[in-house]
């Protein structure tokens, strides 16, 4: 069954599983993403998936939204590379703890 995101959605990436139970009472939002929707490059015509951090970030550099190829976006976590990591995907549907 394919994964699909729509706008709005809540997503969670899977480095939230990371953060200590402490730094999520003073940031409860870390990792979380809010979906907009996707797009088209119009050059490449590559899909990328557009979604909004519902935390501070310093990578965007004063923009928005973020944006990441949808393949990337929906790929599954590197287990190899991060063993302890429970999630499937990158990026799942968050649903309220």
């Amino acid at each position: 069954m394919e994964r699909v995101f729509k706008e709005g959605d809540i997503v969670k990436h899977f480095k939230r599983e990371t953060v200590s139970e402490e730094e999520l009472v003073n940031n409860p939002n870390k990792y979380l993403y809010k979906i907009i929707g996707t797009a088209t490059h119009t050059e490449t015509k590559e899909t990328v998936m557009i979604y909004k951090p519902l935390y501070e970030v310093d990578c965007l550099n004063g923009a928005d939204y973020a944006a990441r190829p949808i393949d990337m976006f929906m790929s599954e976590v590197d287990h190899d590379k991060y063993p302890n990591i429970k999630q499937k995907y990158r990026f799942e549907l968050y649903e309220e703890e």
